[in-house]
């Protein structure tokens, strides 16, 4: 029975999904002018995509912006901005499904999670209005990505080579003072503003080293955090016209069954192996958008 109500919750996002999609297309929304058009196969890379980044976010606690934020940018041709903007935009529907797969499996703490979403959403209103400054600046909004995505990686890296075991004690509480947690969220929500990546990446090790958190339990309450931050910020950027509504949805679409997948199996896997193959990832991207900036191109 918990199964079958796990996979109706995922059918009802999916129909979801597939109304706006209807919705979009009988309203002519237009794409930003230098989005790329979608075609078949980038129609099926984009599911897939986000189907890998729901996975991810429901196994170590991110929204999956952190991987699909770079393929949109440097291998379907989308521009930076627009990235951003996107993949805010269907990390919403990650955040939803990953956040209800750990709220049923009580692999959450609510109180901790409303203090962080308080604090977020007032954060991500700032990250917001400093996006639209730097959204004409490309160049120096990819350096910001790329030491955005350094911080993570060197972390990641770490914890999956270099440390016996991921810290964190066990239990299914997050200490911490109201203040405390309030300021953290915001901060979390500027990042998540700025360089929309969903905040996931620096809310789990945030909550684990400086507040002592259980692993598990941090994992859920960062992806149930990021709902009411990704329905802000995603929704700020679609205001704005930064946001690709149609590759939107085909990622949502992928990351609503992946982020299921992964919060059923989280505890099959050790969160250490996977740190250390997406830390060497997200050091890649890093260094990618580094040296663009520079004039550098890598593969």
């Amino acid at each position: 029975m918990a199964w079958l109500k796990h996979q109706s919750f995922t059918i009802i996002l999916l129909v979801a999904v597939t109304c706006l999609w209807a919705l979009s297309v009988s309203v002519g929304v237009e794409d930003p002018e230098d989005a790329p058009d979608i075609h078949a196969l980038i129609g099926i890379a984009l599911v897939v995509v986000g189907f890998s980044a729901g996975l991810l976010g429901g196994l170590i606690g991110t929204g999956g912006c952190s991987v699909m934020l770079p393929i949109l940018h440097f291998w379907l041709g989308y521009p930076a901005p627009v990235a951003i903007g996107t993949t805010l935009f269907a990390v919403i529907f990650t955040a939803v499904s990953g956040g209800y797969g750990h709220l049923v499996r009580r692999n959450l703490d609510r109180r901790v999670t409303v203090l962080l979403a308080i604090g977020g959403i007032v954060g991500v209103v700032i990250g917001s209005w400093l996006f639209t400054i730097l959204a004409e600046d490309v160049a120096l909004l990819g350096l910001i990505l790329g030491v955005a995505f350094l911080l993570p990686a060197v972390r990641m890296i770490m914890e999956g080579g270099l440390t016996k075991k991921v810290p964190g004690k066990q239990g299914d509480k997050i200490p911490g003072s109201r203040p405390a947690l309030l300021s953290f969220g915001a901060g979390i929500g500027v990042l998540t503003g700025l360089v929309g990546l969903g905040g996931g990446y620096a809310l789990v090790p945030g909550l684990i080293y400086l507040f002592g958190a259980p692993v598990y339990v941090t994992m859920g309450t960062s992806l149930a955090t990021m709902i009411p931050l990704a329905l802000v910020g995603g929704g700020i950027k679609l205001v704005e016209g930064w946001v690709a509504v149609y590759a939107g949805l085909l990622l949502a679409g992928g990351t609503v069954v992946g982020a299921q997948l992964g919060a059923a199996v989280i505890k099959r896997f050790k969160p250490t192996t996977l740190k250390l193959i997406f830390g060497v990832y997200f050091l890649y991207v890093s260094i990618k958008f580094i040296t663009s900036y520079f004039g550098i191109s890598i593969w």
